[in-house]
């Protein structure tokens, strides 16, 4: 990556934390209306305490109360300024701020508890005299109604004026609908800040205007919460400044060796090797490394392995030394008869069978499987697929995704030799098979052929062109995955070897690689790419699942 590119990721990264800390408490948190439900509980809850019996007769308009309930109703200015009349979202003519809706059950009495300010009173209440006497009388601005059609009660509050830090409670008294007979609790209580017909504002207009917000314990924010943020703020300042002017380069690999490093071998372990191998030229930028990558590198695990034997016999390595600029890598340990080749576990990968969604079929037994693959089963419909002629396409014999096939899936035995050629003569009516040579020509034929049936490196059929024609099969149920290996024993999978010639010099760039690879950031485009680490199993010497 680019300094230029560094600076812009350090400039963000310190934008953003403050950008957000401004909406959220300079802006948004200016004007907030928090509430919060402190108590919701029926009468029948309070059974066995001494004034069970008081609460269970309760009475309103001449009937007792059916299932009585009881709620309690915090609403406070949990902002940082003043909250008036005008900043209600409500129309400027309606005397109602905030309403409060209770389903299935209906309103009996309404009652303001503890405000933090007697001011607050005035509100909701006005005294009257009338001669010696002095009584509260209620305001317009307490409102309840029942709505019998929709099965609701519904208060509304008034526009309270709340000073910063001030708020007051509502104790709502309430009952099940007389012809209700069901006992499930009660749904929470729903708190709206709107205009007369109950509209929600734009999210702009939330800079103006106020929304009901949900709130915890605290008002704002708590003081341990302040130094909290402060302290995180300061963290990214010194974390972005260090960035910007004490690094000038992203941290290479701990040694970036010059030289030409030549990779070979498994087509379906090319596409993490790939981006491990781009992610260190990167790093070693200035460090005159060079690693080819063309799609003709990767060819399959036995022309890779073919390929490194010849390349030590070029250059004539003597026993004992190594050769110090080709590695191979080969699904699963490979062939005898490269005596001078040393392998290196480095990743477990996870394999899937892969079918035409025209097969119809997504989960296949062992045995299934194996009389497909032996073509005793032509034809879908025999094992409860598609009326679909079964067309096997298969790697040619050098992969090691095949082998790992053979060997794990197939019980050792090879699938019968190819019908035709060329998958693209393959009858549509008529079974066959045919061979490929790479897994991404496995794939686009499998999509491309009706009833086709191929197999893969499991995370490279998810982003492929062709995935969309695909379906990964499920083994007795188990999936392809690397969970599934771990924990349902699925049977497809193998271990990722690298092989040199030789022991790779020291202070090569083989050798480089490789550390690069297993024990530095190359780990963890591995591990984005599906693969396990065998530096992180039970046993990393034989490289196996726990």
């Amino acid at each position: 990556m680019s300094e230029q590119a560094e600076q812009w990721i350090a400039i963000l990264s310190l934008t953003f934390p403050v950008a957000a800390f401004l909406w959220e408490f300079a802006i948004v948190g200016r004007k907030r209306l928090g509430y919060r439900v402190q108590m919701d509980t029926m009468a029948a809850d309070a059974a066995d305490k001494p004034y069970a019996d008081v609460l269970g007769d309760m009475r309103h308009d001449g009937h007792q109360l059916k299932d009585p309930s009881f709620v309690l109703l915090r609403i406070e200015n949990a902002g940082s300024t003043k909250i008036v009349s005008d900043d209600y979202l409500a129309d400027p003519a309606d005397p109602y701020g905030i309403k409060v809706t209770f389903r299935d059950r209906r309103v009996a009495a309404v009652v303001l508890t503890d405000p933090s300010d007697d001011a607050l009173r005035d509100f909701f209440f006005e005294e009257v005299t009338e001669g010696d006497t002095v009584r509260n009388v209620a305001k317009p601005g307490f409102r309840r109604n029942n709505n019998e059609r929709e099965r609701t009660g519904i208060i509304r509050l008034p526009k309270v004026t709340l000073p910063r830090g001030a708020e007051y409670k509502v104790l709502v008294v309430l009952e099940r609908w007389p012809d209700d007979n069901g006992t499930d609790p009660f749904p929470d209580p729903v708190v709206r800040g709107t205009d007369g017909q109950d509209r929600w504002y734009d999210p702009l207009v939330r800079l103006l205007r106020l929304k009901a917000t949900r709130t915890e314990s605290h008002v704002f924010a708590s003081r341990p919460a302040w130094w909290v943020i402060w302290i995180l703020i300061a963290a990214v300042v010194v974390q972005a400044s260090f960035t910007l002017f004490f690094r000038n380069d992203r941290r290479p690999p701990l040694d970036c060796v010059g030289g030409t490093l030549h990779l070979h071998g498994s087509t379906a372990f090319a596409p993490a090797v790939r981006a491990a191998a781009r992610d260190y030229l990167e790093r070693c930028d200035g460090a005159d490394v060079h690693i080819p990558l063309a799609d003709d590198t990767f060819k399959g695990s036995t022309d890779g392995v073919t390929d490194l034997d010849k390349a030590g016999k070029d250059a004539d390595v003597p026993v004992g030394a190594g050769l110090a600029d080709h590695i191979a890598f080969t699904d699963g340990l490979a062939s005898d008869g490269h005596p001078r080749l040393i392998p290196r576990p480095v990743a477990l990968s996870v394999f899937t069978l892969v079918v035409n969604k025209d097969a119809g079929v997504e989960n296949l037994k062992l045995e299934q499987i194996r009389e497909v693959f032996a073509g005793r089963v032509q034809n879908w419909s025999a094992i409860g697929g598609n009326d679909v002629p079964v067309h096997l396409v298969n790697r040619d014999p050098g992969s090691g995704t095949r082998s790992t096939l053979v060997a794990k899936v197939l019980g050792g035995k090879e699938p019968p030799q190819f019908t035709v050629t060329d998958c693209a003569a393959l009858k549509p009516k008529q079974y066959g098979r045919c061979e490929v040579s790479s897994t991404d020509t496995m794939l686009n034929r499998t999509a491309a052929t009706p009833g086709a049936i191929g197999y893969s490196e499991a995370t490279g059929v998810d982003g492929h062109k062709a995935a969309g024609s695909l379906v990964k099969l499920t083994i007795d149920g188990r999936r392809p995955t690397a969970e599934g290996v771990e924990d349902t024993n699925y049977p497809y999978w193998q271990t990722e070897f690298a092989y040199t010639y030789g022991e790779a010099p020291a202070g090569s760039v083989a050798a480089a690689f490789l550390n690069f690879l297993t024990q530095q950031s190359g780990r963890d485009i591995l591990r984005a790419h599906g693969h396990g680490l065998c530096s992180e199993v039970q046993n990393s010497g034989e490289c196996r699942p726990l």
